[in-house]
């Protein structure tokens, strides 16, 4: 079937294939060296966030981002990428650090959601997001997001307030998943086609309402093309002063929210 054709649920299905490329893909396939960090140096490593430094280019970039996990057993032990508390506070770690030594942050954006459980809840959940996201919208950094299959929910957003926000072709990015929106609208998850229609969550329709910034077609040169635009980007994006790369993201979020 023709890419184009694909209906607004076709996406998120496709969106949802254990075989696309997972983070760890990406990051062999964009950087030349990778050291990971675990910890929010508080209480425990959540696997469902894996962070550290590449190298990009020459350049340091601390990246950040969900992760799934390819087989059923992997998924468990991933949580199916829905983060606890602990994995934004490691993201917020590693954001903090960044700034320290001045190195642009890259974030890859799918999970389904943040982890809802009542652990999660009673360890300081909704904190931990808000934190993220406030971390985020004042770093004194560069920042790329790249939403490469869902985005669903806070659980993205804590990832996705970056100066640029990109989206492969069939990632989706909404407040919920349509099976959650079809469950309130409707009290009918089956619905969920219908709702995924209403929800604009492709990437073209977040790409005409001024969500998102680019496009990025999944054909056999996709991560050979993100690694041209995260070299070109960051370099710009490092040539604006810090005080004015702010208020222009201040600027970004308030045009849209």
């Amino acid at each position: 079937m023709n890419a184009e054709s694909l209906s607004a649920y076709e996406r998120v299905q496709k969106a949802r294939e254990t075989k696309r490329a997972g983070i760890y893909d990406y990051i062999e396939a964009l950087f030349d060296d990778f050291m990971e960090f675990h910890g929010d140096r508080l209480y425990r490593d959540d696997p469902s966030i894996v962070g550290g430094i590449g190298v990009l280019d020459g350049m340091p970039v601390t990246v950040i981002g969900h992760r799934k996990g390819k087989d059923t057993g992997e998924q468990i032990k991933y949580n199916f990428g829905m983060t606890s508390p602990e994995g934004y506070r490691k993201a917020i770690r590693l954001m903090e650090q960044a700034e320290r030594f001045n190195r642009p942050v890259l974030t890859l954006v799918d999970t389904p959601g943040a982890y809802p459980g009542i652990e999660a809840e009673s360890n300081g959940q909704s904190n931990a997001i808000s934190g993220c996201i406030a971390k985020m919208c004042n770093l004194k950094t560069p920042s790329i997001c790249i939403i490469t299959g869902e985005g669903n929910s806070g659980g993205a957003l804590a990832l996705a307030v970056a100066d640029r926000v990109w989206m492969l072709e069939n990632a989706v990015y909404s407040i919920l998943s349509p099976e959650g929106f079809a469950s309130i609208l409707w009290k009918d998850a089956s619905k969920s086609a219908l709702a995924a229609g209403l929800m604009r969550l492709t990437a073209d329709d977040l790409k005409n309402d001024g969500f998102i910034d680019t496009v990025i077609k999944e054909d056999d040169k996709l991560t050979e093309h993100i690694r041209k635009l995260l070299i070109s980007e960051f370099h710009d994006l490092g040539n604006i002063r810090t005080e004015e790369l702010l208020k222009k993201r201040y600027a970004r979020y308030r045009k849209v929210m």
